[in-house]
Protein backbone atom coordinates (compact mmCIF):
# COMPACT_ATOMS: atom_id res chain seq x y z
CA UNK A 1 0.00 0.00 0.00
CA UNK A 2 1.26 3.46 -0.76
CA UNK A 3 1.14 6.68 1.28
CA UNK A 4 1.56 10.53 -0.18
CA UNK A 5 1.82 13.49 1.70
CA UNK A 6 0.77 17.15 1.35
CA UNK A 7 0.57 20.44 2.90
CA UNK A 8 -1.26 23.20 2.79
CA UNK A 9 -2.25 26.82 4.58
CA UNK A 10 -4.29 24.62 6.79
CA UNK A 11 -5.95 20.77 7.02
CA UNK A 12 -7.64 21.88 4.25
CA UNK A 13 -5.85 23.00 2.02
CA UNK A 14 -3.79 20.09 2.30
CA UNK A 15 -6.58 17.51 1.87
CA UNK A 16 -7.57 19.37 -1.12
CA UNK A 17 -3.79 19.64 -2.57
CA UNK A 18 -3.91 15.35 -2.13
CA UNK A 19 -7.38 14.85 -3.95
CA UNK A 20 -6.53 17.16 -7.18
CA UNK A 21 -3.10 15.47 -6.99
CA UNK A 22 -4.21 12.13 -6.93
CA UNK A 23 -7.50 13.47 -9.04
CA UNK A 24 -10.00 11.60 -6.17
CA UNK A 25 -12.82 12.84 -3.75
CA UNK A 26 -12.70 13.15 -0.29
CA UNK A 27 -14.55 10.22 0.21
CA UNK A 28 -11.43 7.94 -1.36
CA UNK A 29 -9.06 9.16 0.84
CA UNK A 30 -7.77 7.81 4.17
CA UNK A 31 -6.59 11.36 5.98
CA UNK A 32 -3.65 11.01 9.07
CA UNK A 33 -2.72 14.28 10.10
CA UNK A 34 0.81 14.57 10.65
CA UNK A 35 0.88 18.31 11.69
CA UNK A 36 -2.22 20.42 12.17
CA UNK A 37 -0.55 23.75 11.45
CA UNK A 38 -0.99 27.31 12.74
CA UNK A 39 -1.40 30.81 12.05
CA UNK A 40 0.65 32.17 13.75
CA UNK A 41 0.72 35.80 15.36
CA UNK A 42 -1.88 37.77 13.66
CA UNK A 43 -1.91 34.89 10.62
CA UNK A 44 1.95 37.21 9.62
CA UNK A 45 4.66 35.71 11.97
CA UNK A 46 5.14 32.34 13.22
CA UNK A 47 3.08 30.22 10.70
CA UNK A 48 3.13 26.50 9.93
CA UNK A 49 2.29 24.54 7.13
CA UNK A 50 -0.78 21.71 7.82
CA UNK A 51 0.93 18.35 6.55
CA UNK A 52 -1.12 15.37 6.16
CA UNK A 53 -0.93 11.52 5.09
CA UNK A 54 -3.24 10.17 2.82
CA UNK A 55 -3.35 6.62 1.12
CA UNK A 56 -6.43 5.69 -0.94
CA UNK A 57 -9.68 3.69 0.63
CA UNK A 58 -9.18 1.23 -2.37
CA UNK A 59 -5.54 0.58 -1.64
CA UNK A 60 -6.32 -0.73 1.43
CA UNK A 61 -9.01 -2.54 0.94
CA UNK A 62 -6.96 -4.70 -1.56
CA UNK A 63 -3.85 -4.86 1.28
CA UNK A 64 -6.13 -6.50 3.76
CA UNK A 65 -7.39 -8.78 0.98
CA UNK A 66 -4.23 -9.82 0.11
CA UNK A 67 -3.30 -10.16 3.63
CA UNK A 68 -5.90 -12.92 4.21
CA UNK A 69 -4.70 -16.00 3.49
CA UNK A 70 -1.49 -15.26 5.87
CA UNK A 71 -3.00 -13.77 8.73
CA UNK A 72 -5.70 -16.89 8.42
CA UNK A 73 -2.32 -19.20 8.15
CA UNK A 74 -0.67 -17.72 10.79
CA UNK A 75 -3.87 -17.93 13.16
CA UNK A 76 -4.89 -21.44 12.24
CA UNK A 77 -1.52 -22.93 12.59
CA UNK A 78 -1.39 -21.08 16.29
CA UNK A 79 -4.51 -23.26 16.69
CA UNK A 80 -2.76 -26.35 15.87
CA UNK A 81 0.20 -25.51 17.40
CA UNK A 82 -1.70 -25.00 21.01
CA UNK A 83 -2.48 -28.61 20.50
CA UNK A 84 0.75 -30.42 19.89
CA UNK A 85 3.06 -28.79 22.11
CA UNK A 86 3.00 -26.03 25.15
CA UNK A 87 6.41 -24.26 24.69
CA UNK A 88 6.46 -20.78 23.48
CA UNK A 89 6.44 -20.34 19.56
CA UNK A 90 6.65 -17.46 17.65
CA UNK A 91 5.31 -17.55 13.99
CA UNK A 92 6.20 -15.26 11.11
CA UNK A 93 5.22 -15.21 7.66
CA UNK A 94 4.72 -13.55 4.12
CA UNK A 95 3.00 -13.77 1.00
CA UNK A 96 3.85 -13.34 -2.31
CA UNK A 97 2.18 -14.67 -5.37
CA UNK A 98 0.01 -16.66 -3.94
CA UNK A 99 2.57 -18.70 -1.75
CA UNK A 100 2.05 -17.99 1.77
CA UNK A 101 5.33 -19.24 3.83
CA UNK A 102 5.21 -19.66 7.32
CA UNK A 103 8.54 -20.17 9.76
CA UNK A 104 8.05 -21.27 13.30
CA UNK A 105 10.72 -20.70 16.11
CA UNK A 106 10.97 -21.04 19.17
CA UNK A 107 10.46 -23.75 22.64
CA UNK A 108 10.44 -27.59 21.42
CA UNK A 109 10.09 -26.39 18.24
CA UNK A 110 12.03 -29.33 16.80
CA UNK A 111 9.33 -31.93 17.76
CA UNK A 112 7.07 -30.58 14.67
CA UNK A 113 9.54 -32.00 12.06
CA UNK A 114 9.43 -35.21 12.54
CA UNK A 115 11.94 -38.47 10.92
CA UNK A 116 12.63 -36.82 7.72
CA UNK A 117 10.56 -34.12 8.19
CA UNK A 118 7.39 -36.21 8.26
CA UNK A 119 5.29 -34.48 10.76
CA UNK A 120 6.53 -31.09 9.10
CA UNK A 121 5.08 -32.40 6.04
CA UNK A 122 1.67 -33.88 7.92
CA UNK A 123 1.34 -30.15 9.45
CA UNK A 124 1.56 -28.38 6.18
CA UNK A 125 -0.93 -30.71 4.14
CA UNK A 126 -3.54 -30.22 7.19
CA UNK A 127 -3.09 -26.56 7.27
CA UNK A 128 -3.44 -26.15 3.68
CA UNK A 129 -6.65 -27.96 3.63
CA UNK A 130 -7.84 -25.37 6.53
CA UNK A 131 -6.63 -22.25 4.88
CA UNK A 132 -7.82 -22.97 1.45
CA UNK A 133 -11.37 -24.19 2.51
CA UNK A 134 -13.00 -20.60 2.53
CA UNK A 135 -10.91 -19.06 -0.33
CA UNK A 136 -11.97 -17.59 -3.82
CA UNK A 137 -8.48 -17.87 -4.87
CA UNK A 138 -6.36 -20.98 -3.81
CA UNK A 139 -3.07 -20.44 -1.86
CA UNK A 140 0.12 -22.93 -1.31
CA UNK A 141 1.07 -22.63 2.43
CA UNK A 142 4.74 -23.68 2.76
CA UNK A 143 5.11 -24.21 6.54
CA UNK A 144 9.31 -24.48 7.82
CA UNK A 145 10.59 -25.03 11.17
CA UNK A 146 13.85 -23.38 12.68
CA UNK A 147 15.38 -22.94 9.09
CA UNK A 148 14.62 -27.23 8.54
CA UNK A 149 13.69 -27.61 5.07
CA UNK A 150 16.93 -25.29 4.20
CA UNK A 151 19.27 -27.40 6.24
CA UNK A 152 17.47 -30.49 4.44
CA UNK A 153 18.20 -28.90 1.27
CA UNK A 154 21.69 -28.54 1.84
CA UNK A 155 22.11 -32.00 3.54
CA UNK A 156 20.86 -33.92 0.62
CA UNK A 157 22.50 -31.80 -2.28
CA UNK A 158 26.08 -32.81 0.06
CA UNK A 159 24.64 -36.20 0.16
CA UNK A 160 24.18 -36.67 -3.02
CA UNK A 161 27.11 -35.41 -4.34
CA UNK A 162 29.06 -38.00 -2.01
CA UNK A 163 27.38 -40.87 -3.55
CA UNK A 164 28.05 -39.67 -7.39
CA UNK A 165 31.81 -39.52 -6.66
CA UNK A 166 31.18 -43.15 -4.81
CA UNK A 167 29.10 -44.23 -8.13
CA UNK A 168 32.11 -43.13 -9.98
CA UNK A 169 34.76 -44.82 -8.19
CA UNK A 170 33.20 -47.62 -7.99
CA UNK A 171 32.07 -47.63 -11.23
CA UNK A 172 28.29 -48.86 -10.65
CA UNK A 173 25.56 -47.83 -9.53
CA UNK A 174 24.23 -46.73 -6.00
CA UNK A 175 20.88 -45.78 -4.25
CA UNK A 176 19.49 -43.39 -1.96
CA UNK A 177 16.87 -44.78 1.05
CA UNK A 178 13.18 -44.00 0.04
CA UNK A 179 12.60 -40.07 -0.67
CA UNK A 180 9.26 -38.75 -0.88
CA UNK A 181 9.19 -36.26 -4.50
CA UNK A 182 10.65 -32.99 -2.65
CA UNK A 183 13.70 -34.77 -1.61
CA UNK A 184 14.08 -36.56 -4.72
CA UNK A 185 14.29 -33.46 -6.84
CA UNK A 186 16.66 -32.15 -4.45
CA UNK A 187 18.81 -35.48 -5.70
CA UNK A 188 18.53 -35.31 -9.35
CA UNK A 189 18.95 -31.10 -9.44
CA UNK A 190 22.25 -31.48 -8.00
CA UNK A 191 23.92 -34.17 -10.07
CA UNK A 192 22.10 -32.68 -13.13
CA UNK A 193 25.11 -30.82 -14.40
CA UNK A 194 27.44 -33.66 -14.03
CA UNK A 195 28.31 -35.45 -17.07
CA UNK A 196 29.48 -38.33 -16.19
CA UNK A 197 26.42 -39.08 -13.53
CA UNK A 198 22.68 -39.82 -15.04
CA UNK A 199 19.72 -40.17 -12.22
CA UNK A 200 16.69 -41.37 -11.92
CA UNK A 201 13.87 -42.69 -9.11
CA UNK A 202 13.32 -46.30 -9.01
CA UNK A 203 9.85 -47.56 -6.85
CA UNK A 204 6.60 -47.70 -6.60
CA UNK A 205 4.03 -45.78 -4.20
CA UNK A 206 4.79 -41.97 -3.04
CA UNK A 207 8.51 -43.15 -1.36
CA UNK A 208 11.20 -43.97 -3.82
CA UNK A 209 14.96 -44.21 -4.13
CA UNK A 210 16.78 -42.55 -6.84
CA UNK A 211 19.42 -44.24 -8.52
CA UNK A 212 22.45 -42.82 -9.40
CA UNK A 213 24.60 -44.32 -12.35
CA UNK A 214 27.99 -43.98 -13.89
CA UNK A 215 27.88 -42.99 -17.45
CA UNK A 216 29.42 -45.68 -18.66
CA UNK A 217 27.53 -48.50 -17.51
CA UNK A 218 25.97 -50.60 -20.76
CA UNK A 219 21.97 -50.20 -21.02
CA UNK A 220 21.35 -53.51 -20.20
CA UNK A 221 22.67 -52.82 -16.84
CA UNK A 222 20.38 -50.09 -16.99
CA UNK A 223 17.42 -52.09 -17.58
CA UNK A 224 17.82 -54.66 -14.37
Amino acid sequence: MQFYEFEGKNQEDAVNNAMKTLNVTREELNVEVLEPGSAGIFGIVGGKKAKIRVWLKRDEEEAKKKELPLNRAKEMLQQILALVTKGRLEISGNISDSIVSLDVKGDDAGILIGKNGQTLEALQYVLNRMVNKHLEKKVLVVVDIENYRKRRKEGLTQMAKRMGEKAKKLKKPVSTSLLNAKDRRVVHLALKDDRELETKSKGEGVLKRVVIYPKFRNRQERSK
